[in-house]
Order: structure tokens, then sequence, then C-alpha cells
């Protein structure tokens, strides 16, 4: 059966993990589609990870397996899970990674992997992403039900991320994801400011919202509402990241 299966990790690319988790997964169903979607969150990110989950899974087809592996508490007590919502399946660790679904989704059913039928028969606690992720996925994508794999759950693990401070004449917020890019991508979603907004970052001032990254000269700072739905500082041809050292962000309505 041909199903997508998405992988997010913090793992790299210089290591076995990815490739394990991938053998893995075609070993149960050589005929999943597997997709990268990046190695390359930051080790132990785990709200970057939650960020990149809700961004990409628009994109995919609403019975898309998607795997996030970003799990500092590997091993411990935290519950492996798999979350069910009109927007995909998600499948990791309980430690917040899904708080964005959670939050943007109109119904989610939570359920523990638990039922070693659908795992690896030897299980280390250093790499669930191999033995308990990636073999729950690969059985999902052949059609077997999430409620098979464990008990419900009913009070996940919640991320706090900052929210912007929002008054009469201001809205504060803060930057909380950093592209490959050195774009700068705030807590403070675009519908809340106009494209005459004043902004505030660090020692910097820039006097209106632009529409794309040619509306400055080359080197130049801007802001802009990226892909995301949020505000961003970027540079044109350049890094925000490499000029800002000051991340929280004042707009003036």
């Amino acid at each position: 059966m041909k199903r997508i299966i998405t992988l997010t990790t913090d793992f790299g690319l210089n290591d076995y993990y990815v490739g394990a988790m991938k053998g893995v997964i075609l070993s149960i169903n050589p005929d999943a589609k597997i997709i990268d979607i990046t190695h390359a969150i930051p080790k132990y990110d785990v709200i970057k990870a939650a960020f990149t989950a809700q961004n990409i899974c628009p994109y995919f087809p609403k019975e898309t397996i998607h795997i996030v592996v970003v799990d500092p508490g590997v091993g411990s007590e935290r519950k492996p899970i798999v979350v069910h919502s009109e927007q995909g399946i998600f499948i990791g660790p309980d430690n917040g990674v899904f708080s964005f679904i959670y939050k943007s989704s109109k119904e989610v059913s939570i359920r523990e992997i638990a039922n070693v039928e659908y795992l690896l028969e030897e299980r280390s606690n250093t790499f669930h992403g191999r033995d308990i992720f990636a073999p729950a996925a690969a059985h999902i994508s052949l059609g077997v039900d999430i409620n098979e794999l464990g008990a419900g759950i009913e009070s996940p693990v919640l991320l706090d991320p900052p929210e912007p401070t929002i008054s009469e004449d201001a809205i504060i917020g803060e930057v909380i994801y950093t592209d490959s890019f050195g774009n700068l991508i705030t807590n403070i979603p675009g519908d809340m400011i106009n494209n005459s907004s004043e902004i505030h970052i660090d020692k910097f001032v820039i006097d209106s919202v632009a529409s794309s990254y040619q509306d400055v000269e080359k080197g130049e700072l801007l802001s802009i509402i990226g892909s995301s739905g949020f505000l961003e500082i970027s540079v044109n041809r350049g890094s925000a990241s490499e000029l800002i050292k000051d991340y929280r962000v004042t707009v003036l309505k």
C-alpha cells in the first residue's frame, strides 16, 4: 500500500540514524513513500520541531503520516504517541512537539504507542525513532487503526511558546525561529499589523513592512510577512541573524 511518511528529526546526516528508520519502514511496507522534511532541527529544540511540523502538514495529503523525532527525554517516562487530526497523522514523543498541531486542529485523538505487536521486537532506550516510531508508522501505512496501538491520552504535554503582548499602540513579541538564510521569524501574526507599521528590533528601526525582498537594496534590513504567516526580519541577500543580537520585537501600529 502506497502511503506518504515524512521524517523530521534533529539527527543530522552524518550518522546511520535516518537510514535505519527508513530501513525499518521499508521492511514493513516496501511501498511506503518516505519524504525527508529536515534532519537539521537544532539538537533538542522541541519548539523548532513543533513549528516545522505545523508549517509542513497543510501541504501534504490529509492521510500523510508525519514522524517527528526531537526527543531529549528518550528512554524516560515520557510516552511515545500517535496523534490523529484532520491535518494528518503525527507520530513522536509526548514532549510538546505537537503543541501547534493541537492548537490548530478542530479535533484530535491521541493514543500511546504501546502495543508490542507493532514495534520492533528488540527495543533500545536510546533510539525510539527506529524501534517504536518507524514501525508504528509503517504499520499504520498498511491500514492498522491507530486505536490498536494503545490507550487514549487525555492530557498530552503542551509547550508554552511565547505569545505577543498587545496594547492599544504596540505589539511586543520575539523571534522564535531562525531559518538557514538567517531570516528571523517572530511570533507576531501578519494579520495583526499593516504595511505602514514601524518595526523596532535590537538597535534597528524598520519604517514599513515590505511586500518582497527586492523592496530594499542588497544588504538592507527589511520586515516582511513570510510564508508561515508571521512577521519576519530579513536582509535582502544577506542574514538578519548575523546583524541582530536582541530578539525582542516591537511593532508600532
